[in-house]
């Protein structure tokens, strides 16, 4: 695909059909118009879901959507662990799929005002498409979801990108969805929770708090850009976009791709994950009460029951568990100049429900769990130093954003792109790596190399 149009879109900030105001207002308008009432329940008041008689799982009756098991894990990255816990099943492969456009030489993308249930904020920018297999096949008895058939009837020379892309490890059980974006050459008709927007509309968007939401941004970060040519002017780009654009037409940097796939072969080689599913009723140090799920710390996160009602859904009352965090999370990516061109650090990380093992996830990656409170010597490497201000360098984006409201309950995290001192010396331990962004877009072609939350802050990178 010429990559003109996309790039345009990149740099194009005025919509002669929906101003940025524009699109914030009808935000703000979406939820004023639709009815929404979330309410906490006791999981005897779940319908449609039970515990199972014998392992004490929570199951949908219809055995489809997810199930909360339990899983019994040993790991040997950093120091030998053993721990269980209650995670979310979900086996299915959904759809997280983006239409655009071509316009007078300018793509837009078709995006969806959605609410899910443990939106912060209620109306985030979802994908057009954003439904799991049991949705889009209709298990709960409700409408199809708009615009399934223009993803199941694409023709190959219509996609843009197509990748299986891994969700949150330390939440789902080897979980993964199908990133698509496809091209359409026809006007279609679009409802009131729909709008084109420009790329560079969305990127604008991304640095308010929880407006796009996480479905949204790994789709769009594994678009590539190419050459930008003639189109990356002084005019068009930021000084940090120009740095940002020079960085991705590096393929090799301080570390070769051969280098960077050896050293994480090696890491998948060298670390043990063994993940056992047990019954829910047997995970040590978690309780199942009337109304939650929870370890006997009360540490990370744990399970609660609501009753949903949202009047634009393809059902617009249900039941469901859902995951609440107890502390909100931080993600740091460190980007530093390193022989005139920007890296980004990258830890290769460990987490149980890793679907190969290893991901690389950003330089801090701290969910739901408060690192205050954590003896020195086990805190993630970097977080007390960042904590306290001793790293030099600056801050380029520094946003809260929302992890998947269908299955997250209220849960955000600090998103922060820090630009260290390029003097600086970190001593980086050996899981971690510097990686251009051309190298990073190399591995977003392929499937289960970067997690769910690099992918978040590599979406948000803005080029004006």
């Amino acid at each position: 695909m010429d990559n003109r149009p996309l790039i345009r879109s990149l740099l194009t900030h005025d919509n002669p059909w929906n101003t940025t105001d524009e699109v914030v207002q009808w935000i703000e308008r979406r939820n004023r118009e639709v009815k929404v009432q979330i309410d906490r329940v006791p999981f005897k008041d779940l319908k449609g879901w039970q515990f199972d008689e014998v392992t004490g799982n929570l199951c949908h009756v219809s055995g489809r959507f997810f199930s909360i098991v339990g899983i019994d894990v040993y790991k040997n990255e950093g120091r030998p662990i053993r721990w269980q816990q209650a995670i979310i099943n979900q086996p299915e492969v959904g759809y997280l799929g983006i239409i655009c456009r071509e316009v007078d030489g300018v793509l837009y993308f078709l995006l969806q005002a959605k609410i899910e249930p443990g939106n912060v904020n209620c109306v985030q920018l979802s994908p057009t498409l954003q439904a799991t297999r049991s949705n889009y096949t209709c298990v709960h008895g409700g409408k199809k979801p708009a615009y399934l058939d223009y993803f199941r009837d694409v023709k190959p020379d219509h996609i843009v990108l197509d990748q299986l892309q891994s969700e949150q490890g330390a939440r789902f059980f080897r979980k993964r969805n199908r990133n698509i974006i496809i091209r359409v050459d026809d006007d279609i008709e679009t409802g009131p929770d729909f709008r084109w927007l420009t790329l560079g509309q969305i990127k604008y968007l991304m640095g308010r708090d929880n407006t796009v939401n996480m479905d949204t941004r790994t789709v769009l970060s594994g678009l590539r850009y190419g050459d930008f040519g003639s189109l990356a002017d002084e005019a068009a780009l930021s000084a940090f976009g120009r740095e940002l654009v020079k960085s991705e037409q590096a393929r090799d940097g301080l570390n070769s791709m051969d280098g960077v796939l050896h050293r994480m072969s090696a890491l998948k080689s060298q670390y043990e994950l063994i993940v056992d599913k047990i019954p829910l009723k047997d995970v040590k140090d978690w309780t199942i009460t009337e109304d939650e799920i929870v370890r006997h710390d009360r540490r990370f996160f744990r399970v609660i029951g609501v009753n949903v009602t949202i009047s634009n859904r393809e059902v617009a009352q249900w039941c469901q568990p859902i995951v609440q965090p107890m502390q909100e999370g931080l993600c740091v990516l460190f980007a530093k100049k390193i022989d005139g061109v920007l890296h980004f650090l990258l830890q290769a990380k460990v987490e149980c429900g890793n679907y190969d093992v290893v991901e690389f996830a950003p330089t801090i990656q701290c969910l739901t769990g408060d690192f205050r409170r954590v003896d020195p010597s086990l805190r993630p490497h970097f977080v007390t130093e960042f904590d306290a201000g001793q790293i030099p360098g600056r801050t380029v984006f520094d946003t809260r954003q929302s992890e998947e409201g269908g299955r997250f309950y209220h849960e955000q995290n600090r998103n922060v792109l820090f630009l260290v001192d390029e003097h600086a010396d970190l001593h980086e331990p050996e899981h971690f790596i510097w990686l251009t962004l051309g190298q990073i877009k190399e591995f977003l072609r392929y499937n289960n190399y970067l997690n769910i939350q690099i992918r978040s802050l590599v979406s948000a990178f803005a080029y004006v």
